[in-house]
């Protein structure tokens, strides 16, 4: 069976006082590796998602590489021409959960 293409992992993630997500700390894939952190507001974290890139929440695995523990995938969600980023399905509001707050 063919494992399915994972753009990046979300180690952590840092909200407003909204609630809504303000920074994520990352793994990124470039090509058959992954990068080191980086972090990305939500912005740019929405830009992907709509390009189609696939995140999930996970923690790497120490002195393991690219080898990651993955949680949840992390989608997009539009309602009342509001954009949310979840992993909780229609939640209504930006929600990665059990991911580490930084």
């Amino acid at each position: 069976m063919a494992r399915s293409k994972i753009d990046g992992v979300i180690e952590a993630v840092r909200y407003d006082n909204d609630g809504r997500i303000l920074l994520v700390r990352a793994y990124e894939r470039r090509g058959v590796a992954y990068s080191d952190r980086v972090l990305l507001d939500r912005a740019k974290l929405l830009e992907k998602l709509k390009q189609g890139r696939k995140f999930f929440t996970g923690q790497r695995k120490e002195y393991w590489a690219g080898t990651f523990e993955l949680g949840q995938p992390v989608e997009r969600l539009a309602f009342h021409d509001k954009e949310f980023i979840t992993t909780a399905g229609q939640s209504g509001r930006d929600m990665l959960e059990n991911t580490p707050l930084f």
